[in-house]
């Protein structure tokens, strides 16, 4: 884990997972952390660790994406020597490593369906069996596992056992987006920016020029977070002038105009906006089509409303789907008493 990561947040969404988790964290009993990729689900488990009594035991963690499915089970369990081929000696598992303290698997729905029967075993009755083993072993260990998956979706589906979803969650902890935590943004960007002008020997952190800031507030945060820090610190690194404001976000770094591009069939190719553009409308027959300029203003407004929609409100989405800067976009926003509708 990330020991330099911290919670930090105002928002009520944000600190009311936090309480949660903080309540959770004295009874010995799973919880399940949901969330999206860079939501910090990582810091729930450390926070669940650190203030239960198991503080000064092992906090082990295990991301079930990592490895093929044939070598999860060696590597929860464990296995003997001459078990299976590569095996030449015997090797505890993740459930003894943690033996007194919290065991923390990440991308818990990947785990297979045999891995997941042993895991309900090792879960109900605190024993675990080394892979080639037929002695079981104690174990004293607290689960704590993640997840950005539904998992009741999972068990309709039969990708989930639904007898280890009871067992696990006892408590269910869903952390909300970035996108979702209102006023944390600016928060967490500046934190990011102070840390990486530190680091880089700035003699002051100027902060972020106004344009920056909204663009940095109003973007989606897909990745959250993880996200956020590194495109703040992306953006102070790159920034030369170290007595001004830092007045440059990019958001993607494989932005560039000699990017590579996938190969397509001729059939498939199609402009990569189009899906986030509303079709042609044809003007009605009662309009006034001698008015020229009436006619193509309330056409546009047309077309910037049916892309708000479509993006969702989020003014950086709907500028690359109709292919202007973000200034343009905002003059025409402005130009139609648009703008409000973009706000927050």
């Amino acid at each position: 884990m990330d020991r330099e990561a911290q919670f930090i947040g105002q928002s009520g969404p944000f600190l009311d997972a936090v309480e949660r988790a903080s309540r959770a964290a004295a009874l010995n009993r799973p919880v399940l952390v949901i969330g999206e990729r860079g939501t910090g689900k990582e810091l729930v488990a450390e926070r669940l660790h650190r203030l239960s009594p198991r503080w000064a035991g092992p906090l082990v963690t295990m991301n079930c994406a990592a490895l093929p499915e044939t070598l999860i089970e060696a590597e929860l369990f464990g296995h003997e020597a001459g078990a299976f081929t590569g095996a030449t000696k015997a090797r505890q598992g993740r459930f003894e490593e943690a033996d007194g303290g919290t065991l923390f698997l990440d991308e818990l729905a990947t785990l297979s369906q045999g891995a997941q029967e042993r895991l309900l075993r090792a879960v109900e009755y605190g024993e675990v069996n080394r892979i080639g083993s037929s002695r079981p072993i104690r174990v004293d260990v607290r689960i704590v596992a993640a997840t950005n998956e539904h998992l009741p979706a999972l068990v309709d589906k039969g990708r989930f056992r639904p007898d280890l979803l009871d067992r696990l969650c006892f408590e269910v902890i869903t952390l909300p987006p970035l996108r979702a935590r209102e006023g944390d943004i600016p928060v967490l960007a500046d934190h990011f920016a102070r840390r990486m002008a530190a680091e880089l020997g700035w003699p002051r952190w100027p902060g972020f020029g106004k344009l920056a800031a909204e663009q940095l507030d109003t973007y989606d945060w897909p990745g959250n977070v993880r996200e956020l820090r590194n495109v703040v610190e992306r953006a102070v690194y790159r920034w030369d002038e170290t007595d001004k404001p830092v007045g440059e976000i990019q958001f993607d770094p494989f932005a560039s105009p000699y990017r590579m591009t996938a190969q397509r069939p001729m059939e498939e190719e199609a402009p990569a906006s189009a899906a986030a553009l509303p079709a042609p409308a044809s003007v009605q027959s009662n309009q006034d089509c001698d008015d020229l300029r009436a006619a193509c203003h309330n056409y546009e407004r047309q077309l910037l409303e049916a892309a708000l929609a479509r993006c969702r409100f989020n003014q950086r989405a709907l500028a690359v789907a109709l292919k202007l800067t973000y200034d343009q976009l905002r003059h025409a926003l402005r130009r139609h008493d648009l703008l409000e509708k973009t706000a927050g």
